[in-house]
């Protein structure tokens, strides 16, 4: 199977939300796998992608990823919460 074509053409609105909304769908997956580190990296692509977004835009991404975003995002990987990688072995 070919790799998959990228282009570097910006993205729309409506594809900037569409990618927001994948990116949060992966970082669940991987969090439903138990896959902290990958789960972290998507979430962090993904955040990144929300805060991009206009307050109207925002709205367009459904209620439950919004939720599980900020959720995950404050409760699990906050500034209180140890760095990965900084653990004793």
């Amino acid at each position: 199977m070919p790799a998959k074509k990228t282009t570097d053409r910006p993205l729309t609105r409506a594809e900037l939300i569409k990618e927001t909304c994948r990116r949060i769908r992966v970082a669940r997956s991987y969090w439903d796998a138990h896959n902290n580190r990958a789960c972290r990296g998507e979430r962090t692509k993904a955040l990144a992608l929300y805060e991009s977004l206009s307050e109207a835009e925002r709205e367009k991404v459904p209620q439950v990823l919004r939720v599980w975003l900020r959720y995950r995002s404050e409760k699990y990987f906050g500034e209180h919460r140890t760095a990965p990688g900084n653990g004793r072995r």
